[in-house]
Formats: C-alpha cells, sequence, structure tokens
C-alpha cells in the first residue's frame, strides 16, 4: 500500500538546524566530462569547475587536453585528464575506473562527446560518415553510460546528461547523418531514464544551439552566408555561449534540485525551435 511523504495531519518536522544544503549546486560532486578540450564541453566543465566539482575531463587530441588542463590548472579546478576515444568501449570503463580510483566516488556523467562531418547532401553521404557518427554518437555515449552506472547503482545516486541536438529535431538540410545520430541519443536517453530510475539515476538531453565555434571560417563566405542568414530569423539573433548559456541547464540537471526530472530533453537554443 502506498504510504504518503506526510500523511494528513502530520505535523511537518520543518527544517532541521543550521543551513540547509544547496540543492542547485555540485561543489564536491565528481562529474566526467568527455569532449572537454575545446566548444561546448570545455565551457561545461569550466563552469562545473569554477562552482566547486571535480572534474573527469577527456579529449581525443592530446594538444588540445593539454590546453584544457592547463586552462583549468590556472582557475583551480581539481581534474584529471584524460585522452581517449569515446567510441572505444573498453577506453569508456577504464576512464570511469580511474575517475572513481582517484576521486572516490563518481556522483555524474556528460556525455557530451561526438565527431562532426561538414554540411552533405543527403544523397551524397557515405559509409564512413554514418559510421563516424553512430560510433562517437549513440555508441560512444551508451559506452560512457554503460560504464559508470556500476558506480552510481552502488552509490544509489548517479546524474547524467547527454548531449542531443536542435537540427536533429527540426532536420536541417545537409546534417542528416549527425541529425539520425543526435535522435538517437534521445532514444537512449529515455530508455536508460526508464530503465535506471530504480537505482537513483536521472537521464536527461540537452539539445543546444550551435554554440560560437560552429561557425563557418571566414574563408568559406558561402557556408557562413547560410549560418548567418538561419541566425537572422533566431528570436535572440546568435549563437549560444558554452560557459554562460548552455552549461547552467547542465549544472541543474547534475543537481539533486532535479532528482524527479528523467528522460526529459531540454532545449538550450534561445528559442531557435520557433523558427520554424
Amino acid at each position: 500500500m502506498r504510504q504518503d511523504a506526510n500523511p494528513a495531519g502530520a505535523a511537518d518536522p520543518g527544517p532541521g538546524p543550521g543551513p540547509a544544503p544547496d540543492p542547485y549546486g555540485v561543489r564536491g560532486h565528481v562529474v566526467i566530462v568527455t569532449g572537454a578540450s575545446r566548444g561546448i564541453g570545455r565551457g561545461i566543465a569550466r563552469h562545473l569547475g569554477r562552482r566547486g566539482a571535480r572534474l573527469a575531463v577527456t579529449g581525443r587530441n592530446p594538444k588540445r587536453l593539454a590546453d584544457a588542463s592547463a586552462e583549468f590548472d590556472a582557475l583551480g579546478i581539481e581534474h584529471l585528464a584524460v585522452a581517449c576515444d569515446v567510441a572505444d568501449k573498453a577506453a569508456a570503463v577504464d576512464l570511469a575506473r580511474r575517475a572513481h580510483e582517484h576521486f572516490g566516488r563518481l556522483d555524474g556523467l556528460v556525455a557530451n562527446a561526438q565527431s562532426f562531418r561538414p554540411v552533405t547532401p543527403l544523397e551524397e553521404v557515405t559509409e564512413s560518415d554514418m559510421d563516424l557518427l553512430f560510433d562517437t554518437g549513440p555508441k560512444g555515449t551508451l559506452w560512457a553510460m554503460q560504464a559508470v552506472l556500476p558506480y552510481f547503482r552502488a552509490a544509489g545516486r548517479g546524474r547524467i546528461v547527454t548531449m542531443g541536438s536542435a537540427v536533429g529535431m527540426s532536420g536541417g538540410a545537409g546534417y542528416g547523418p549527425y541529425s539520425a545520430s543526435k535522435e538517437a541519443v534521445r532514444s537512449l536517453t529515455r530508455t536508460a531514464a526508464r530503465e535506471w530510475a530504480r537505482y537513483g539515476v536521472t537521464v536527461n538531453c540537452v539539445c543546444p544551439a550551435s554554440a560560437a565555434h560552429r561557425r563557418p571560417p571566414a574563408d568559406d563566405p558561402d557556408r557562413r552566408a547560410v549560418f548567418d542568414a538561419m541566425y537572422a530569423q533566431h528570436p535572440m539573433g546568435r549563437d549560444g555561449d558554452p560557459d554562460a548559456d548552455i552549461a547552467p541547464p547542465v549544472l541543474f540537471l547534475l543537481s539533486d534540485a532535479s532528482q524527479y526530472i528523467t528522460g526529459e530533453t531540454f532545449m538550450v537554443d534561445g528559442g531557435g525551435q520557433m523558427r520554424a
């Protein structure tokens, strides 16, 4: 028989003595952020670290990862930098093991890493295009999720944030493989949320707008013109900033304040979906 948390007529005990813990914070939490050497992942890692999270950060490019690690050191962010490819399942398992051994606990995962391909018409998409995006996208995300689950299950708590895409939901022309891979990530998110809630694990997806690092270079005027025309119809008229715009909702989903939210998709795109 279901028991109410506070049956009718029972006195509300009220808050205990002293200041209440901050349910919105991540101070002291250990969070793995994949693809943290640049762009959105780096902005998320920076934002979390400056608010007291301890991080295990990854990247495939050792030079970029070293650069990010140096920045985090300068900011006083406690972190472990691990060069690895998220498409490698064994590497994901090793990453989770090393993070847990280093910090003594695991609290969250931001499965951000994924490769990207230039805009390509659907009829020109190759097998290698599909393999790369699915190996690093839904498969890489799943390997990371599987790798952290034993630690979350043992702790009775865990937070997983996956990364979808606004263009995945809109079916943007030229983004076929990328859109398909991101929608597969959203599907895995919902399945994991349903299966793992019993362990105290929440799984949610953030779909961000493009960040500034995605803007085509000035020496590619045709692609830049397409990009700028797209944002001319955007309600806010700009890209999302990884640190200021995209990272705060991720922090919320990693915190205790989100404990009753799972299987959801959060559009963090400045209202971009309203262009349709």
